[in-house]
């Protein structure tokens, strides 16, 4: 199966030379759960033209420092590409920004959160029990790095991860081909740091000296990598 990875942003430039780009993060994620997809990446954040999603085997939305309410030129393309392959049912997951612009195109309120960073290793109850989440677990720990949250899931969508701070984590969508969480399960334990270090002075310290300390939370993410394969090749 060939994954297009439609990116959205990038690395910070800061970290860009320790850690590189997005892309090769999931494939390293996939490769590591078990699940080896063939690859291409469309960097639509940097004017490279969209394919058809109709004739796609399966598509992953990455993460941005966008966010959906900014007046970018792609995302307008963006909101439509994700429209048509909703309407195609071509297997579709979204990571962070990802999460948030299928929300938005899909028919969700998106917004920047009055709750401030969430920064390092969140953990999220299981709403609801979707047939690929393949697991009895009460709650999922996994890493992230946001501001913006989805406030008002699409019609079309079911909550699957929750938390207090992030009460619609994870979403399923109707037509069973597209899903999509605010937490990065493609992000190891080093570049969670440096993400939250990177916040300090624009995140109060006692929220990114929280985010360090939860790091020794264990982690869920190699589990989600698997799971989440498993729902774009079903």
């Amino acid at each position: 199966m060939k994954l297009t990875i439609i990116q959205t942003g990038d690395v910070p430039a800061a970290l860009r030379p320790q850690f590189g780009a997005y892309p090769p993060m999931f494939k390293r994620m996939f490769d590591e759960a078990g699940q080896p997809f063939d690859y291409e990446t469309v960097a639509v954040y940097d004017g490279a033209e969209f394919p058809d999603a109709a004739t796609l085997d399966g598509i992953l939305i990455t993460g941005s420092a966008a966010g959906v309410y900014d007046d970018y030129p792609w995302l307008a393309p963006l909101r439509a590409f994700i429209r048509s392959a909703y309407a195609a049912n071509t297997p579709m997951l979204g990571i962070c920004f990802g999460h948030q612009i299928m929300a938005d195109a899909l028919g969700g309120d998106v917004r920047k959160s009055e709750k401030g960073w969430g920064l390092g290793r969140h953990t999220y109850e299981v709403k609801s029990r979707p047939g690929f989440l393949a697991t009895d677990l009460p709650a999922l720990s996994i890493a992230c790095s946001h501001q913006d949250q989805v406030l008002v899931p699409p019609r079309e969508a079911e909550v699957f991860l929750g938390s207090e701070f992030t009460p619609n984590a994870g979403l399923v969508y109707a037509n069973g081909k597209a899903l999509s969480l605010q937490p990065h399960p493609e992000v190891l334990d080093d570049y969670t740091l440096a993400l939250a270090e990177l916040r300090r002075g624009k995140a109060p310290d006692t929220v990114v000296d929280t985010a360090v300390a939860s790091v020794s939370t264990p982690s869920h993410s190699k589990d989600v990598a698997g799971w989440l394969g498993n729902f774009l090749t079903r």
